[in-house]
């Protein structure tokens, strides 16, 4: 919960006030304005009107309940009454518990709901669920009454003192709101009902009284508003008691009939009353009275209270009671209170000679800020004087920041105050007014010649040492309650009272003073608080006032007290009005110079905002920019580490292909071995049997070579045709069977490479029939993925390790050609070498044959002899011989590349369908895991 605080005038919100946390009903205020205490069910607190701050915080039990706190009339005392019948008073400065009243008796006990305070606040009513009310008084802290109600009254909804301006205070007459919709209004000393309003047709919900009990306001339970006239519904209660004056009235006269005129005259004297000694007694008092009340009506307010009387209180006591301080300042300066004419000032707004008031005066609250602009605007209004007088703020402070609750008395008493205590001070407008100074100067040179010569010595004029006090009332050296001290008896005597004031305090001051010599320290004295004591002041302000000659006394030169008009306020116009209106036409051009360089400004203000704002743009286009160059960048960064990171997982991905290529190239490898293996050593039988074979073939055809040699050693040509068709023909045959090998083995590679084939086929039906089978089981589909990842990854380090394997094995492959080459080189040389031992044996034999006696040598010289011999013949068939080798080493050299070609050829082909083949098998099952 929340409350707010208006401006009355402007209709503006001033603030928020938060901390309740239930709803509020009931609102007191302090009577100086200061202070506010709201009212929930659980809780109070005490503001501060200033500041709208929280001061303090009345917390309480939740069982207990807090029926109402308010402050009491014209004191500093917080009366807080409980659901429990408890009532605390309260110190509002210190918050300390000054008493408590005691439990009522037994036989009237009612639970208090609502209260009332008398405007002195010493009486405290008090009612409930009940037709009883308690009357407390509050000085003597007991209860004095009991006021019992009509039957018809069961409980109390309202209760509120009727005020009267006759009664200083101490109210008599109670209004009682009943349960019935009636208030009844009595009289709480003889306890009769005066009158009532309402009625059970038309009951009454709510009520108010307006502050001088003039009226009731009263809203009835059918929602209408009704306003009653108080002094209507006391007609018959306050008629004036009967004249004591009577008047005889003549009898009437009577027609004179025929029958009258006969008359019996009879004679005598004629009797007469006698003047009676009492009567003209009388006569004589009441003419004393009437003279003596013509003698004091200059003496007597309008709310009863006299103006003597008040200054024998105030000579008694020095001062007046706070509590109705402000009550008798209002009588003593006869304040009209025209409502009408002071909202006309208000309407007109601030004036602009005060707009920028807060620059030369900072007041830190700015509720009286507002106050004191707004007052110094209305006296600005009512007369343009005030409009120039510097001065002016320093003089209605004090007044503003005592009566800031309410501006219209503010007002009023300022131009009071101006209009009858500050005559003649605006003759010699703008500067200081001469006159009075003089005045001042007159009175001090006749009272203290010697304090005026320390002034006239020291350079110190009337400016200095009088003209500071009178422009700020006292107030900068005065405390607060000094300066109301001071000024109750300001207000209750003539106006030259305060010119004689000024003299008092230089006089009362005199010692220190004397001791000044600069002029700084005179200064300083005049504009800060020093330790005197004003109630001396005040005492020689009185022995001036009587001691002073006629002659240079003030008020033989200012005019007697003059009270506000009534309706409208007085004109204003004692000043010189060619200054004012020179000054005020000089300061409208000042003004409209100033407007000029205003309207200047701003134009350069609105270029230069344009700039700034063009350049703000620009700005932010260029960082607009840049968060896009940086957004750019920072997507293309991204871009970039999603390339990365999918070249990662093609990366990752190939690894896995390739390890489930190896793993398949393993798998297919074991397969290959296991159904390879048989035929192998199959086929490693037939190879050793035809070794075998070809051994015993070759050891028959030597044989039977050396058996035609032995028997055709006749016919040596035939053996030579035989030996070279023998020769011719063995080369062939050993080339073919070589051939006949190595297209074995190529043979068998092929058949390999045709099985691998095959077996790579079946491998992929039943991998295709496997993901085809994964398919329709859809439950394992996550743990059949991960397991196929891992045996991809597993598949390509065996895919790795076989295509090693396959470059190792070509590699033993080439170097077993290799092998191949050079031991067919090396067959080649032991044919040659065999051939040329054969024709060698053949040669011996054939000589061996011619000559039979040297068949055996018969020393070594002969077989050496033998050997030198030269055998053309010999040399023809081996250098025969040697072509013949070396053109059967040509073809099969030739043969040999053909047939390697064609190896190399085939072995290329198979390596592509071999790749081909493996990476449709690595494609498939990363789509069957898709």
């Amino acid at each position: 919960m929340f409350l707010t605080c208006m401006e009355t005038v402007t209709r503006e919100l001033v603030s928020w006030m938060r901390g309740h946390e239930s709803s509020v009903f009931s609102i007191s205020v302090h009577a100086s304005g200061r202070y506010a205490i709201t009212t929930s069910s659980d809780t109070a607190q005490l503001w501060d009107l200033d500041t709208f701050q929280r001061k303090r915080k009345l917390n309480i039990l939740q069982s207990v309940g807090i029926q109402k706190v308010f402050f009491l009339p014209l004191s500093n005392t917080i009366l807080s009454c409980f659901k429990d019948n408890s009532i605390f008073a309260w110190e509002c400065d210190t918050l300390v518990c000054k008493y408590q009243l005691p439990a009522p008796p037994e036989s009237s006990s009612i639970l208090y709901k609502v209260f009332a305070v008398t405007r002195d606040g010493r009486i405290l009513a008090a009612g409930g669920k009940s037709n009883h009310l308690h009357l407390w008084c509050l000085e003597a802290k007991q209860l004095f009454r009991i006021i019992q109600m009509p039957t018809k009254v069961r409980a109390i909804r309202h209760l509120e003192f009727l005020p009267d301006s006759f009664d200083a205070g101490s109210n008599q007459v109670l209004g009682v709101l009943s349960q019935d919709g009636i208030m009844r209004f009595v009289n709480i000393q003889t306890c009769k009902l005066l009158f009532e309003i309402g009625s059970l047709d038309e009951g009454i919900s709510s009520s108010a009284i307006s502050p001088h009990g003039r009226y009731i306001a009263s809203i009835l339970e059918n929602g209408s508003l009704n306003i009653y006239s108080v002094q209507t519904l006391t007609k018959e209660i306050n008629k004036p008691p009967p004249p004591l004056v009577k008047v005889i009235e003549d009898l009437p006269k009577r027609k004179v009939n025929s029958g009258d005129l006969k008359m019996k005259v009879t004679s005598g004297r004629v009797q007469r009353p006698a003047k009676s000694r009492e009567n003209k007694i009388q006569a004589s008092i009441l003419k004393q009275d009437l003279t003596g009340n013509f003698e004091n009506k200059e003496n007597e307010f309008s709310d009863g209270l006299n103006k003597k009387r008040l200054q024998i209180l105030l000579k008694g006591y020095g001062e007046y009671p706070t509590k109705y301080r402000m009550f008798i300042w209002r009588s003593l300066l006869q304040l009209p209170e025209n409502h009408t004419a002071f909202s006309n000032l208000i309407d007109k707004g601030i004036h602009v000679a005060f707009l920028n008031l807060q620059k030369k005066y900072p007041i830190k609250s700015r509720k009286l800020l507002r106050v004191l602009q707004r007052t110094l605007s209305a006296l600005a209004h009512w007369s343009a004087i005030f409009s120039d007088t510097p001065y002016l703020p320093l003089l209605a402070f004090p007044f503003v920041k005592l009566f800031q609750n309410n501006q219209l008395i503010c007002f009023e008493v300022v131009a009071t105050l101006l209009i009858n205590w500050c005559q003649h001070w605006f003759e010699y407008f703008p500067n200081p007014p001469i006159n009075i100074l003089s005045m001042i100067e007159n009175v001090l040179a006749f009272h203290d010649k010697e304090l005026l010569q320390h002034f006239i010595n020291h350079d110190i004029t009337s400016q200095l040492y009088a003209w500071p006090l009178l422009e700020t009332v006292f107030s900068e050296v005065l405390t607060r309650e000094e300066w109301l001290k001071l000024f109750d008896n300001v207000f209750s005597n003539h106006p030259s009272f305060l010119l004689m004031t000024v003299v008092a305090y230089n006089i009362c001051s005199r010692a220190p003073l004397l001791n000044c010599n600069l002029k700084d320290d005179f200064e300083f004295f005049f504009h800060h608080r020093n330790n005197l004591d004003i109630s001396a002041v005040i005492r020689e302000v009185y022995r001036l006032m009587d001691t002073t000659p006629a002659d240079i006394h003030p008020d033989s030169m200012l005019d007697v007290f003059v009270a506000l008009t009534k309706g409208q306020y007085p004109v204003f116009n004692q000043y010189p009005k060619f200054i004012v209106d020179y000054q005020t036409q000089e300061r409208e051009r000042i003004r409209n110079d100033q407007l000029d360089s205003l309207r200047e400004r701003q134009v350069v203000e609105d270029m230069q905002a344009e700039v700034d704002q063009q350049r703000v743009e620009d700005e932010g286009w260029y960082q607009t920019q840049e968060l896009l160059r940086k957004a750019e960048e920072t997507r293309r960064e991204m871009l970039l580490q999603e390339e990365e990171k999918m070249i990662q997982q093609r990366q990752k991905l190939a690894a896995v292909k390739r390890e489930l290529k190896v793993k398949e190239v393993h798998l297919q490898d074991a397969a290959r071995r296991r159904l390879l293996q048989p035929q192998q050593d199959q086929r490693e039988m037939e190879l050793r049997r035809l070794d075998d074979e070809i051994e015993r073939k070759n050891l028959s055809r030597n044989q039977e070579a050396i058996a035609k040699e032995m028997r055709e050693d006749a016919d040596a040509y035939k053996r030579k045709v035989d030996l070279e068709e023998h020769m011719f023909h063995r080369p062939i045959g050993t080339d073919q069977t070589q051939n006949q090998k190595t297209q074995k083995l190529i043979e068998e590679n092929l058949a390999k490479a045709e099985q691998a084939c095959l077996n790579t086929d079946w491998r992929i039906q039943a991998l295709h029939k496997q993901r085809c089978d994964d398919l329709h089981r859809n439950e394992c589909y996550q743990e059949v993925a991960k397991l196929l990842r891992k045996n991809r990854k597993k598949e390509m380090e065996v895919l790795n390790a076989v295509m090693e394997g396959e470059a190792k094995k070509w590699e033993e492959a080439e170097e077993k050609d290799f092998h191949l080459k050079s031991e067919k080189k090396a067959a080649a040389l032991s044919d040659a070498s065999r051939r040329w031992f054969l024709e060698n044996e053949t040669h011996d034999a054939l000589e061996n044959a011619q000559h039979p006696y040297h068949k055996v040598p018969r020393c070594q010289d002969e077989w050496v002899a033998s050997s030198c011999l030269p055998r053309t013949s010999q040399l023809k068939d081996i250098s025969e011989m040697e072509s013949l080798t070396q053109i059967s080493l040509n073809q099969r050299k030739t043969h040999w590349d053909t047939m390697e070609w064609d190896l190399m050829e085939r072995v290329r082909n198979l390596r592509q369908r071999l790749a081909t083949q493996a990476r449709n098998r690595c494609q498939t099952p990363h789509l069957l895991a898709t």
